[in-house]
């Protein structure tokens, strides 16, 4: 009689455990279903959006393209051009920190 209780004890352990990691994953499952993202990316979106310059460059840029669409080939090798060079400028402004925190370990 007491190995029928052991049993039954420990399948109502194995149940409420089954039950829990039913839960979690229920709850996990909502987390990464696609509408659940697009809300929570649509909550958070407009505090990032106002705030990025990066979104006020695109959305200018996306304005000058929509009046005058002829130009829009114009624009974008210039900035295809800006970019080369902003990331060159980069690259070499990254070189002269590292050769000057070099010179000054020298001292």
């Amino acid at each position: 009689m007491s190995r029928t209780a052991d049993l039954e004890a420990r399948r109502k352990i194995l149940l409420a455990r089954c039950e829990e990691q039913r839960a979690e994953l229920a709850y996990r499952l909502e987390q990464i279903r696609p509408a659940a993202q697009v809300a929570n990316w649509t909550q958070r979106a407009p505090g990032m959006a106002a705030n990025h310059p990066l979104a006020w460059l695109a959305a200018l840029a996306g304005l000058a393209t929509l009046f005058r669409p002829k130009r829009l080939m114009s624009w974008i090798t210039f900035a295809s051009g800006a970019m080369a060079i902003l990331s060159r400028a980069t690259t070499l402004l990254k070189l002269f920190a590292t050769l000057r925190s070099l010179r000054s370990g020298f001292r």
